[in-house]
């Protein structure tokens, strides 16, 4: 992946400026806000191999709304730029901003709570995201979080602004809590009137993503195109075990699609403004509900979006398999390239463990309906959910397979499998099952990297540095050798067909 000039920014080797690392800020203004992604590890001791990582979308909503209220703000990237623990620190500190913002994500806590505990005093912290919503009162005690001022649950954007205009109105704000330091008691805001403007703007009102706040996106992809990521909806209607993103994790959120109108106007925008023409929606409702597709699609056909872009989305199996052949081919007709699959299992006992609400058989027949037309589709699969047993795991191998020959045989698009070993998450609905099974929060919460070396696998092989994490608990009927050794060999099988470029 190739990052482009300007206007978009460019990569961190031709930025050795702090005012650009920082990206979005201007540099002449006082500093009110710097947004933080915490590095996925510390990488002053290992660096990382790979160049490009998906961009902080949200962070980027958060940074654009509030620079639209007058305030100057920057997103700190560590993970796009390789940073190491202490090095963002150091930059933190050099710059002084009013506040940090952090994005808080179970993997990555330990990373972000060691750069609050680094930060200079009289600079105040705020922090959000799903571990902050999962496990507020944890991060609230947490001595090295001695900075913090608000824990925001749930969409920020509106409540960050007023934080930064005015610290005081925290009281007023609903899902913002803080530590009172006197009493050393928790305390939270109460809202005065309405609160669907703090807990869900409308996000047709919201400003475009201003992309000189990502030091990654758009960027040119390995086909010669300029590539954007996109956010057509929020909030998810399916309940998925293992998943942040589950509507009984997220009960305040309330779930909205774009308009078609606004989502054809930002396409354009990219375009007009960096060349875009290849996009990635990243949400999981785009094609996730038939009441999202069918006037998405009239839009994309009546701009013609189809002859001029083309374009990536997640998608719902159980969705696409109702769909009619002559919906799919308006899709295909409309641009879409590929589709994101939560396949997930090839076990029909495992799947309907996690709630997923599809069968093997309707993934493959949905697979071939997208790949006969030359839609290509990549599959998320995970090895290890809790109660799979052996046989359970041969049926997801056998299922890749299955899905690899389907394409190898059509001939017309490419099937990519995409497989990680199961980690838990707290605020999912499989967390409360394990605690409740005998497992303790720091048992689940002990991440680190899955080290795949010993059995043929490397760091190259798995495109991207995300997600390569395990708790180190066999969490099935297969220990975690030999999950592990399934988990490299079906990596570097994929390796080899991305290689030699099969189906492509």
């Amino acid at each position: 992946m190739t990052a482009l000039p300007a206007p978009a920014p460019a990569p961190k080797d031709v930025r050795p400026a702090l005012d650009l690392i920082v990206a979005g800020a201007d540099p002449h203004r006082v500093l009110d806000a710097v947004f933080v992604n915490a590095p996925l590890r510390d990488y002053s001791v290992r660096p990382r191999t790979n160049d490009y990582t998906l961009p902080v979308l949200g962070l980027g909503y958060i940074a654009t709304y509030a620079e639209q209220q007058g305030f100057n703000v920057g997103v700190l990237d560590a993970e796009a730029h390789g940073l190491g623990v202490d090095e963002t620190a150091a930059l933190i500190n050099r710059l002084r901003p009013r506040w940090v913002g952090m994005n808080l994500l179970a993997p990555t806590y330990e990373m972000s709570a060691r750069i609050a505990e680094s930060l200079d005093d009289g600079i105040a912290l705020m922090v959000g995201g799903h571990h902050a919503r999962a496990m507020p009162d944890r991060i609230l005690a947490d001595p090295r979080m001695r900075l913090l001022r608000a824990l925001v649950i749930g969409e920020g954007e509106t409540r960050v602004a007023a934080l930064l205009g005015d610290e005081r109105r925290r009281a007023e704000l609903p899902g913002v809590m803080w530590r009172d330091r006197l009493l050393g008691t928790h305390a939270a805001g109460i809202a005065r009137g309405a609160t669907a403007q703090w807990l869900g703007p409308d996000i047709d009102a919201l400003p475009f993503v201003d992309r000189k706040f990502l030091p990654q996106d758009p960027y040119l992809a390995e086909d010669g195109r300029v590539e954007a990521n996109i956010v057509g909806s929020r909030g998810c209607p399916y309940d998925c075990g293992f998943c942040g993103a589950a509507v009984s994790a997220n009960p305040e959120v309330k779930i909205r699609a774009r308009s078609p109108q606004s989502i054809v106007a930002e396409l354009d925008h990219l375009h007009a403004t960096y060349g875009a023409t290849a996009f990635r929606f990243v949400d999981d409702l785009f094609l996730g509900a038939r009441r999202v597709i069918v006037p998405q699609m009239r839009a994309f056909g009546e701009h013609k979006i189809g002859e001029r872009y083309v374009w990536d989305a997640t998608g719902r199996i159980n969705v696409l398999h109702r769909l009619d052949d002559d919906m799919l081919d308006v899709l295909k007709a409309c641009g879409l390239r590929e589709v994101a699959l939560g396949i997930e299992s090839g076990s029909d006992r495992v799947l309907a463990g996690m709630d997923k609400r599809i069968t093997a058989e309707m993934t493959e027949t949905v697979a071939h309906r997208l790949l006969e037309r030359g839609i290509g589709v990549k599959g998320y699969f995970i090895l290890g959910y809790p109660g799979e047993q052996r046989d359970d795991l041969d049926a997801t191998v056998r299922h890749i397979h299955n899905l690899w020959g389907i394409a190898d045989r059509l001939g017309r698009g490419r099937f990519r499998a995409s497989v990680f070993e199961f980690r838990p998450y707290p605020g999912t609905p499989i967390w409360q099952k394990l605690i409740t099974g005998g497992h303790g929060p720091e048992q689940l919460l002990a991440y680190g990297d899955v080290d795949l070396t010993a059995d043929g696998a490397d760091e190259s092989m798995r495109q991207r540095d995300e997600f390569n994490f395990s708790v180190g608990i066999q969490f099935g009927g297969t220990p975690l050798p030999e999950l592990r050794a399934t988990l490299a060999n079906l990596t570097r099988e994929q390796h080899d067909r991305n290689r030699m470029g099969v189906a492509a």
